[in-house]
């Protein structure tokens, strides 16, 4: 992901629009790109405020919200990943047993004079 595709990604991932590959096409760019991760605080610093200032509320942890957000964000990605490894595997032990039934299946016909 280049700087340009990330910085456009910024008010997305503050509204929790992204899809799950844009999020960790996101995250791994921020982690590693000092620029874009300076927007990302800026960006988030801004929304972060006047959000508090409409809600009224008196904590202003503005960094530490951010914080929380990309490890909820990643706690988001691991998920996803284990999902989709379960899936997988979900899949590949379904494809097997029904592969396992028909051949069981062939036998017991092959033994009955079918075949």
């Amino acid at each position: 992901m280049t700087c340009r595709e990330a910085e456009h990604l910024i008010i997305p991932y503050i509204n929790g629009q992204l899809t799950d590959e844009e999020l960790e096409e996101f995250l791994l760019h921020v982690k590693n790109c000092s620029e874009c991760r300076e927007e990302l605080e800026i960006y988030f610093t801004v929304d972060c405020g006047i959000r508090q200032l409409d809600d009224d509320i008196g904590v202003y942890d503005i960094r530490g919200a951010l914080e929380r957000s990309l490890e909820q964000s990643w706690e988001r990605v691991r998920h996803v990943r284990m999902l989709t490894v379960l899936r997988y595997v979900f899949t590949t032990l379904s494809s097997l047993w029904l592969f396992v039934t028909f051949l069981l299946q062939l036998r017991i016909w092959w033994q009955a004079g079918i075949f």
